[in-house]
């Protein structure tokens, strides 16, 4: 297990959640957010996300639901027309 995938799993038995994390759909969401409107944003964007996904139901189905509609935020907002 490489040293990201051993974090996540040991943040998630910490907090006593379990899910099918996509962690490359959040790095992509933060990475769009960081270069498309501030770095500072990714990661409370982020947080937002996890904090929609979770007043929605959660769960990994939730959480690609919320990133897929802040990446079409995130496009809107990189659009210069």
């Amino acid at each position: 297990m490489n040293p990201l995938h051993a974090w996540l799993q040991q943040v998630q038995d910490e907090l006593g959640c379990d899910l099918d994390l996509d962690a490359d759909l959040i790095l992509d969401l933060t990475r769009d957010v960081a270069h498309g409107v501030e770095r500072a944003a990714a990661p409370l964007t982020a947080f937002l996300v996890g904090y929609a996904a979770g007043e929605s139901g959660g769960g990994a189905d939730a959480v690609r639901v919320a990133t897929e509609r802040v990446t079409a935020l995130v496009e809107q907002a990189s659009d210069p027309t």
